[in-house]
């Protein structure tokens, strides 16, 4: 697997940073302090305080800060996204709740970074606050479950109960492999967290097989819980949506044209988007609220891709839209895409890839349509395991909870059909 380099440091969107323990020696001119996660992953600037369960966490095949995996200091920085201190604070407070072990766990949503149409300071003060979203992956879910259904009984309805924690885990695998617990009140707020496990987290990452986890992960999200091995492939899922969105889009854009690009994958085919199931202006107004932080995800990889040029600031991109530069982008998609172009490709003719290995790529990375079959074919990864995740809602809450969740749902439906009209 070819990873990507990480490129030449941006200016940080925010002054809060992640210290490390047990550090090095630094360089005379660095600066260092403790980190709050299990390695070093050096943060633009310092913070004072570190929580104790994070300092004293260390996964036992990590080898000493993931340097077993041959990962450099500064590998992924650019996933560290900061928060408020008090968001911060409340979010790694929800996760030490969890007697279960957690290997990796991260938020996301409009709870933690806020999204257009809506209205915090109103929600700060009433019950209309977003809810918190969260993935924890794990080792071994069955286990998992059951040591999470002992201490929260409560998390899950009373037929989950009743069937014990391998009905659970029978159910999580199902689709794209994730329970949900939703509507749960945890520290005055309300969270809704999924459970996976870090296989099935890892495969979609890199092959792109459901596109439920890695889509929600091209996105700002906050990692609470570290763990080298995600941190690799989640910065290949990067890559690879900056790759597919650079395919669809002209020699020049705008950043916010990337990053809206980038955004709809993971909404591509979802059948939410087609019922009154969610804001038609989803896409719209995350990118219009976090564009810092996806600029923070995304311009160091950009630097290292061949053909593209992205200055510091720069409200312009420019790539090379040539067939050989576009080779380049096609050869490295995720392995779950390719193999669907790849079978498009054979459906149309021509020069087949065993005849001709480098005319084939040219043909493919040429072709005027390959925005609109990277197009359609990522909308049919993502419909069948979105439809059965939307289905198990009502295994997996309870009527009661799944009728109040569509509800919800319909309500912020509403309200995109209200701001677009």
């Amino acid at each position: 697997m070819t990873t990507e380099s990480v490129g030449p440091p941006i200016p940080p969107a925010s002054s809060s940073s992640q210290p490390s323990p047990n550090p090095s020696p630094p360089p005379p001119d660095t600066k260092t302090r403790p980190s709050r996660l299990a390695y070093p992953l050096p943060r633009p600037a310092p913070t004072t305080h570190t929580p104790n369960h994070l300092r004293q966490t260390t996964h036992p095949h990590l080898g000493g800060g993931g340097r077993s995996l041959g990962l450099p200091p500064t590998f992924g920085r650019n996933q560290l996204l900061p928060v408020s201190d008090s968001t911060r604070a409340l979010l790694e407070r929800i996760v030490r709740s969890f007697d279960a072990p957690v290997r990796y766990a991260f938020a996301y949503g409009s709870g933690v970074f806020g999204q257009a149409g809506y209205d915090h300071q109103k929600n700060r003060a009433d019950k209309h606050k977003p809810m918190l979203d969260f993935i924890f992956a794990v080792n071994h879910p069955d286990h998992w479950h059951s040591i999470n259904m002992h201490q929260y009984p409560g998390h899950y309805p009373l037929h989950a109960r009743m069937l014990g924690s391998s009905f659970v885990t029978k159910v999580q695998e199902m689709g794209p492999g994730v329970w949900f617990n939703t509507y749960v009140p945890m520290h005055d707020v309300t969270i809704k967290y999924g459970v996976t496990s870090v296989d099935t987290l890892c495969a979609d990452l890199l092959n792109w097989r459901t596109l439920y986890l890695a889509g929600r992960m091209h996105k700002p999200l906050r990692i609470i819980k570290d763990d080298a091995r995600v941190r690799l492939t989640q910065q290949v899922n990067l890559t690879s949506a900056l790759r597919t969105a650079l395919l669809m889009l002209p020699s020049q854009f705008t950043p916010r044209d990337l990053f809206m690009h980038i955004a709809s994958i993971s909404y591509t085919g979802d059948p939410r988007m087609a019922l009154p199931a969610e804001n038609r202006n989803k896409v719209k107004n995350v990118v219009d609220r976090q564009e810092g932080q996806f600029r923070e995800l995304y311009w160091r990889l950009a630097q290292g891709l061949p053909g593209v040029r992205w200055s510091v600031g720069s409200d312009v991109v420019e790539q090379d839209v040539s067939a050989q530069a576009r080779v380049a982008h096609m050869k490295k998609l995720p392995q779950g895409l390719l193999d669907r172009v790849h079978a498009r490709m054979r459906e149309r003719g021509g020069i087949s890839r065993e005849a001709d290995e480098y005319a084939y790529w040219i043909r493919v990375a040429g072709d005027e349509s390959m925005p609109e079959i990277l197009q359609q074919e990522m909308c049919k990864i993502v419909r069948y395991p979105a439809t059965v995740q939307t289905l198990k809602g009502i295994v997996s809450a309870g009527l009661s909870k799944s009728t109040r969740y569509a509800t919800a749902k319909v309500g912020k439906w509403w309200e995109g059909v209200r701001s677009s009209s």
